[in-house]
């Protein structure tokens, strides 16, 4: 365990904002955890867990204390013939993981190859790409109570998933902690190709793809579309695409003809966020601080100095823009930290 104080939080948030937190405490493992959780220090203290900040903006220094995962085991728990399950620590690197799981031959999660962040917090925001969801691949969530230490594993069917959210956002569940998830990977050639580039691509190939393929050409559809966070602080796709009505699909496709949509199982329609901003005029749009990407109109970027309020001020912006055009409110999938 390693205890500091008056941590500068730069690294640890991939906006670059440099807020600091007043403790930062790093575990490497649930026995750690444990006794901290037991600390009346830390009962008293305000608390928030941290991995790769790839979801998260501070608009001030945050005090209390931050905890951040250093678990990073991976064990086989079980396998068959059709798929093996892995329990993954929350501290282990989701792109690492995923590199892992393409090189000893798992199938299912390629489709996810580079996403920012952690393993802990693939499960808690339910991280998706390129028509695959972790929640089509998690077997169970491991986690301990922050207040009472209570251990509890939530089956996958208990997490609530659905587009971009899980059970562990909504209040009464946003203390248990993270530490490890269960994940179920198929063992034999299994590939989600429907997504229209990876389609466009391997559509006509005679033979399917290799695991490798698959992850380079999505590593490389992600480098073409999205800025890199080690060079253009940024948190990948800022805003959650909104899912409305059948009804109000139908009075915006009459005028917009060629707008893109997601139709949903029960009627409702998801559409992309970054064509409505993009319908604004503000792709490429810049303040002093903070900018719209030139390449993806969903990426907010810190253009060098940004406070979180930078970034949050043009994100309030950008939501105002679209409710006067489309009478459409869209939510931050980032999370603000005050």
């Amino acid at each position: 365990m390693d205890i500091q104080k008056e941590k500068l939080l730069t690294e640890y948030n991939t906006f670059h904002i440099p807020a600091t937190a007043q403790w930062f405490i790093t575990y490497d493992s649930l026995e750690e955890l444990k006794t901290l959780l037991r600390d009346e220090y830390f009962q008293e203290c305000r608390s928030l867990s941290v991995g790769e900040g790839s979801n998260l903006l501070f608009l001030a220094n945050f005090h209390g204390i931050i905890l951040h995962s250093n678990i990073r085991s991976i064990e086989e728990i079980e396998r068959d013939d059709e798929q093996i399950v892995l329990r993954v620590g929350a501290g282990v690197n989701w792109d690492d993981f995923v590199a892992y799981a393409v090189e000893h031959g798992y199938y299912g999660i390629e489709n996810l190859s580079l996403i920012p962040g952690q393993v802990g917090s693939s499960a808690i925001q339910n991280i998706g790409a390129y028509g695959t969801e972790a929640c089509q691949y998690i077997r169970a969530v491991h986690t301990i109570h922050r207040r009472t230490g209570e251990e509890r594993v939530f089956d996958v069917n208990e997490c609530n998933y659905r587009y971009r959210h899980s059970i562990f956002k909504e209040p009464e569940y946003q203390d248990y902690i993270v530490w490890a998830v269960d994940y179920a990977l198929h063992l034999k050639p299994i590939l989600n190709l429907t997504y229209r580039e990876l389609a466009n691509k391997y559509g006509t190939d005679k033979e399917q793809p290799s695991l490798a393929d698959v992850r380079q050409t999505v590593i490389d559809i992600r480098r073409a579309k999205l800025p890199d966070p080690e060079e253009i602080g940024n948190a990948g796709s800022f805003f959650i695409n909104p899912i409305i009505t059948g009804e109000a699909f139908v009075q915006l496709n009459k005028e917009y003809p060629d707008i893109p949509h997601y139709p949903m199982p029960d009627g409702r329609v998801k559409v992309p966020a970054g064509w409505l901003i993009e319908q604004c005029g503000l792709k490429g749009y810049k303040t002093d601080k903070a900018g719209v990407y030139e390449k993806q109109a969903l990426v907010l970027v810190n253009l060098g100095e940004a406070t979180g309020t930078d970034i949050a001020n043009l994100a309030a912006f950008i939501q105002k823009s679209v409710a006067e055009k489309f009478g459409i409110t869209i939510q931050p999938e980032v999370k603000y930290i005050s």
